[in-house]
């Protein structure tokens, strides 16, 4: 049995040959980030690092490359997503990473496959992949960025929740398409941060 970080040393090569130079710098600091955040919040270090490495792994296929994969293993594809095929990358990265890296932990599966829409429920994982890929450091034009940064190591579920917010905020100017999911993990989340003031 190989070492964990032996394992990681192999995603890590294996991303800098997969991805283009600005995705593989964007892929090092959301792992650097998730394993911050997974020290400050007692989750397992090697999970946040592989789930943050592998969460874009998809992202340079071609849409008809990841189409092809999602038919071919009955992968399901909703409206949004065949009209916008990029969309995928985190449906087909969940499965990459179960395939080629042998990756079976399913939080860790689940980290890659709702890095995007996130999900109503998540766990503290799937949050911290959520969070690191919108906050780690080269990331440079988000709004409220200074801001939810500092909440992402004192409040996870408000960095989480504002995250979901100035999303959607974003996709409704661009008059982007908002996944449904999307919003039903905003409106989970929602509801679950007016409870928890109250």
């Amino acid at each position: 049995m190989e070492s964990k970080s032996s394992n990681l040393k192999k995603i890590r090569k294996s991303m800098e040959k997969t991805l283009d130079s600005k995705r593989f710098e964007h892929t090092l600091g959301v792992e650097y980030t998730a394993a911050a955040l997974a020290m400050r919040y007692g989750e397992d270090i090697m999970k946040a690092q592989t789930a943050g490495l592998l969460h874009d792994c998809a992202k340079c296929m071609s849409n008809d490359k990841r189409l092809s994969i999602c038919e071919k293993h009955h992968i399901s594809v909703n409206k949004i997503e065949r009209k916008n095929p990029f969309l995928l990358h985190a449906k087909v990265g969940s499965y990459i990473a179960m395939q080629k890296f042998h990756v079976h932990d399913s939080d860790t599966v689940n980290a890659i496959l709702n890095h995007t829409t996130g999900r109503p429920d998540m766990s503290l994982l799937e949050k911290i992949i959520y969070v690191a890929d919108y906050i780690e450091p080269g990331r440079k034009q988000a709004p409220n960025l200074t801001e939810i940064r500092k909440l992402a190591f004192t409040d996870l579920d408000e960095a989480l929740y504002r995250i979901l917010e100035d999303t959607l905020v974003y996709l409704r100017t661009v008059d982007g398409d908002v996944d449904p999911m999307t919003q039903k993990t905003y409106d989970f989340y929602k509801e679950y941060m007016d409870n928890r003031k109250s």
